[in-house]
């Protein structure tokens, strides 16, 4: 289903922001001294190799290769008959079939003389890539990701992730009331349709009614007080947000707390960082959920948004 609902929308992001983006990494090949460099991706790390090309896996891995004259190559675990398409929703042309990764890299290495390439992140590659590309013939080096992958520097980027925080707020404004008194389930479901109608390519919805942290769904029936927090994707831009179903002057006082944490963090609150490898980092540049957890009669409840550090410090997206 996440396939079906992945899309390019050149009025969203036209492609001349590629383009740009693009450029970067070629000034960088360029000061370095780099053939190309090496883009990873996965279900779990896809912002990156998003963020250059468009490209979202729905699972498996690929590598997507930026050289310093050529187009983009993506190698991909996906089957041949998806790569029409993988060209459809991106800005790569270029898809081939990968195994191992290493071989067909070192193949399109040798087809253009390169000798020396860089890798994102090349640290964190899964030890199998890693150690098959640095037993091969190139000189590997390593490129940091805030290189070529700040964003909170880029407009477009910060542009497409306020859309998604904005409609999973109101989203999430108009479903919440409505769904104390029924099952989890149920309204779980609820979303899941009004999410996916409006475009979302995932969505991960955890409820509690104030006994434990949030958790999948289990039957119960939303009470008072219930917490729900969620996770969306929209166009591959990912947000988190968290709400309690509670009066206004309980909401005022979890705004107030978030605030409070938001300047100087606080016990009891949690940092996501929602653009790099390290879910517990959010240096400067970087876009991150914040949650804080309150006690009100006994109940856990909890409160959080999708947050980013520009130079005049955190604030809401």
């Amino acid at each position: 289903m996440k396939r079906g609902l992945i899309t390019w929308d050149k009025s969203e992001i036209p492609p001349v922001v590629f383009e740009r983006r693009i450029e970067r990494v070629r000034r960088l090949l360029a000061d370095r001294q780099l053939s190309a460099v090496v883009v990873y991706s996965d279900l779990w790390r896809s912002n990156q190799a998003r963020f250059l090309s468009n490209y979202m896996p729905y699972f498996n891995r690929a590598l997507l290769i930026v050289p310093d004259a050529q187009a983009a190559t993506l190698l991909c675990g996906l089957s041949p008959r998806v790569y029409t398409w993988i060209r459809s929703v991106t800005t790569i042309e270029d898809v081939r079939p990968a195994g191992n990764f290493a071989k067909p890299l070192f193949e399109l290495a040798a087809e253009r003389n390169w000798k020396r390439i860089g890798i994102l992140d090349d640290p964190q590659l899964p030890h199998d890539i890693y150690k098959a590309i640095h037993s091969g013939p190139l000189e590997v080096l390593n490129v940091e990701g805030r290189a070529l992958y700040v964003p909170a520097e880029d407009q477009t980027e910060l542009t497409m992730r306020r859309k998604t925080a904005a409609m999973a707020r109101s989203i999430l404004a108009d479903e919440l009331p409505k769904g104390v008194g029924g099952v989890d389930h149920h309204f779980v479901g609820i979303l899941e349709r009004r999410f996916r109608k409006a475009g979302a390519e995932d969505l991960i919805t955890l409820v509690t009614n104030g006994d434990s942290v949030p958790a999948p769904p289990a039957g119960k029936t939303l009470a008072e007080n219930c917490s729900v927090s969620l996770a969306v994707e929209y166009r591959g831009h990912w947000i988190r947000l968290s709400r309690p179903q509670a009066s206004a002057q309980v909401l005022s006082d979890c705004k107030t707390a978030f605030e409070k944490s938001l300047d100087q963090p606080q016990p009891g609150s949690c940092i996501e960082n929602l653009g790099g490898l390290s879910p517990y980092e959010a240096g400067p540049g970087s876009i991150f959920g914040l949650h804080v957890e309150l006690k009100v009669d006994g109940k856990r409840l909890f409160y959080g948004d999708t947050c980013w550090r520009s130079d005049a410090g955190p604030q809401i997206l």
